[in-house]
């Protein structure tokens, strides 16, 4: 059995306290979620707050492939995290990564400091009288365009994973999490629309969204529109129907 634990240089001082965080992980600190999948808890370490992500133990293949050929969720997690800082977009800072291998991969972590956020982008989805809907969404569509700019595809660019946290001057700033399924490459409008699909925009959100884009792309509105739905609603009618044929069975 080896392990391998990286810590950000920024917090090279905090190693030891945060490797013991990970080691008494079940009794330290506040569950954030407790999914199937992974567990995430907050925790303190000289008056600074992390969350520390826990991702669930892979299969005996699975941990095979995050040994020898791919790397863990945990440090693409704290990689990808660290592009998207170097390119300006915000994320929780990437703090450190732990794994555990022993034929396999047998558990990850990573390691990220906790961003105090007012809202996700959940919340106007399912409030469309949501306080300042249309300006978020519109600064929230300049987000996605320098995202694409920087040919990063998030492709798990969905409602939960866009944390938004409102200025004292007003604006807005949006934090992606759940950050190991990305690919890097150029995006032509096509593939920039495909990207927002996962998002379960309605019909005024993809207006607002589908103007502001097209703005910043200098595409025309009609164009931009007409893709933004038919790659919406394409996805929306293929999870629809998983789920109808699950309930069927």
């Amino acid at each position: 059995m080896h392990s391998t634990f990286v810590v950000h240089k920024n917090y090279e001082s905090l190693k030891p306290l945060l490797k013991d965080a990970i080691k008494h992980f079940s009794e330290m600190g506040e569950y954030v979620t407790q999914g199937e999948r992974n567990v995430i808890k907050k925790v303190t370490i000289e008056g600074e707050t992390f969350n520390i992500k826990k991702f669930k133990t892979p299969n005996v293949f699975q941990g095979f492939v995050y040994q020898f050929l791919r790397k863990s969720k945990a440090k693409r997690s704290f990689e990808y995290a660290t592009k998207l800082i170097d390119c300006n977009i915000k994320t929780p800072f990437p703090v450190g990564y732990s794994e555990t291998f022993s034929a396999g991969l047998k558990e990850s972590y990573y390691i990220s400091k906790h961003v105090a956020y007012d809202f996700d982008f959940r919340d106007l989805i399912h409030q469309p009288r949501f306080p300042d809907r249309k300006e978020i969404l519109k600064q929230f569509a300049a987000f996605s365009y320098q995202l694409h700019e920087n040919n990063i595809n998030f492709l798990d660019h969905s409602p939960g994973n866009t944390l938004i946290k409102k200025t004292e001057d007003g604006t807005y700033e949006f934090y992606l999490i759940d950050l190991n399924r990305m690919t890097f490459e150029p995006l032509n409008l096509d593939k920039r629309m495909h990207n927002l699909r996962r998002l379960w925009l309605s019909k005024t959100m993809i207006r607002i969204l589908a103007e502001a884009y097209s703005i910043l792309y200098g595409s025309s509105y009609d164009e931009t529109h007409t893709l933004l739905v038919r790659h919406s609603r394409h996805f929306q009618h293929k999870v629809n129907s998983k789920k109808l044929r699950r309930r069927k069975r």
